[in-house]
């Protein structure tokens, strides 16, 4: 493991920072998609691997979603971007009207390629901003060529954020960011920090962030944070607060999240006044064997099933999908 020395640690959120939904907007969910190239995860990255073949079980997804009225906030990496087929079946996805294309910057496939590919440089903020700028000017640049728009929401794979990667997309006309995952910490994979990040919405440097919504569950839920941290130095010790039901620290994915810790995790979200719920996956998992999560065809019905469950879950709450259109119009209004 490679461990940064001093991971970057953006501030919590602020009373004057923090985004006061109108009462009219309700409680609402998105759904993003990490749409990139297959690789073996457990392998160390490699800027070779850019093959998009998993993106042929992407129309068949999206359908589904659509049937729901769940429009996906997808966000394209390079080799995407630079695929015709890949950006043929995305912007056939986006003429629903509530899907939108995002960026997806993974700085290790994304030219130039001036660094070398580890686990810190795999986290875009990490690199020199002269070098992040340009890789993010390039994936842009391809996107917008690909779609005939500019994309105006943005995602750091990895959760790569840097320090100065807002302001930096405000420059470039980005309205949105969604690279912070609430309540983790990445400084083993050579990333950010992000514990002191809840799961509510934010303005910053001229930026709105919508991090990927994660809470706390279990009896001692209301004391998540330093209790989480302690547990993590004792071997096993966040597995066993989980079993016990004590505390369960949930990020909204059908990735590695199990249904019933996923619906949990909703009633907590709601109780907490978390407004506008954001959920996340990545497109090679529509496919099995490309990633640890669906390896075969019954765990890609698990996968649908997932969907089916949550989505009954927030029509019981009152809690209806939204679009990234709306989301700025309400907040431009």
């Amino acid at each position: 493991m490679v461990e940064v020395a001093r991971p970057w640690r953006p501030d919590a959120a602020t009373a004057a920072e923090r985004i006061d939904w109108p009462a009219a907007f309700g409680t609402r969910f998105l759904v993003f998609v990490d749409v990139e190239e297959e690789f073996d995860w457990s392998a160390p990255l490699d800027r070779r691997h850019r093959s998009t073949r998993a993106m042929r079980a992407f129309p068949a997804a999206h359908r589904r979603f659509a049937e729901a009225g769940v429009g996906l906030a997808c966000m394209v990496d390079h080799p995407v971007a630079v695929d015709p087929a890949s950006v043929a079946i995305l912007a056939a996805c986006a003429e629903d009207g509530r899907s939108e294309i995002g960026a997806q910057l993974h700085a290790w496939v994304t030219p130039p390629h001036e660094e070398v590919v580890d686990p810190i440089t795999s986290h875009a903020g990490n690199l020199p901003l002269a070098l992040e700028t340009a890789k993010l000017d390039r994936l842009t640049d391809a996107i917008a060529r690909g779609f005939g728009q500019s994309p105006r929401i943005f995602r750091s794979g990895r959760y790569g954020l840097g320090p100065h990667s807002l302001a930096l997309l405000a420059s470039r006309g980005y309205r949105i960011d969604s690279s912070m995952r609430a309540l983790h910490h990445y400084g083993q994979q050579g990333g950010m920090d992000f514990r002191a990040i809840d799961a509510h919405a934010f303005r910053r440097d001229a930026m709105i962030e919508l991090p990927l919504t994660t809470v706390d569950t279990g009896l001692a839920h209301m004391f998540g944070g330093w209790l989480h941290d302690a547990a993590g130095r004792v071997p096993h010790g966040r597995g066993v607060l989980s079993r016990l039901g004590v505390l369960n620290r949930v990020p909204l994915t059908p990735e590695g999240v199990g249904v019933a810790d996923a619906l949990a995790a909703i009633d907590r979200a709601v109780a907490d006044g978390v407004r506008l719920l954001t959920f996340s996956f990545h497109s090679p998992t529509l496919e099995p064997g490309h990633t640890p999560y669906v390896r075969n065809a019954a765990d890609r019905a698990l996968f649908d099933r997932w969907w089916d469950r949550v989505f009954d879950r927030l029509a019981r709450h009152g809690v209806g999908p939204t679009t990234i259109a709306d989301v700025l119009t309400v907040l431009d209004g």
